[in-house]
């Protein structure tokens, strides 16, 4: 049975989903509509392994849904609350200064350290 997620658990839970480029990616290409494993991973250039891995931890944070149709599956956003909000945010203009050097000196998170640091 489900039950309605506390407020910082559903942060918890996109935060940790979009906090990996690719599962931003997949999410990225269902905002377009529903897809097939096998399509996502043609599109963006993934392994089919991976894919599956990304979607089975989105599935688990509750951000997508999987419809069994015959020998496939089908993949979308799981409700249009979290397809407006993601829309929101990439459409966000963040300020950033890429004059400061980063504060986390194991940054991995691209364009976030100084251009100098940053390779393109």
């Amino acid at each position: 049975m489900l039950t309605i997620a506390s407020r910082i658990d559903v942060m918890n839970r996109l935060g940790r989903a979009m906090a990996d480029p690719t599962r931003s990616r997949i999410l990225l290409q269902l905002l377009d509509g529903p897809a097939y494993p096998a399509r996502l991973s043609e599109t963006l250039a993934l392994s089919r392994t991976n894919v599956s891995n990304h979607l089975s931890c989105l599935r688990g944070c509750g951000i997508v849904v999987a419809t069994p149709e015959g020998r496939q599956t089908r993949y979308e956003i799981a409700d249009p609350h979290v397809t407006k909000a993601i829309t929101l945010l990439v459409n966000t203009v963040l300020a950033v200064d890429d004059g400061e050097p980063c504060a986390d000196e194991n940054c991995d998170v691209p364009l976030c350290c100084s251009p100098a640091d940053v390779d393109l």
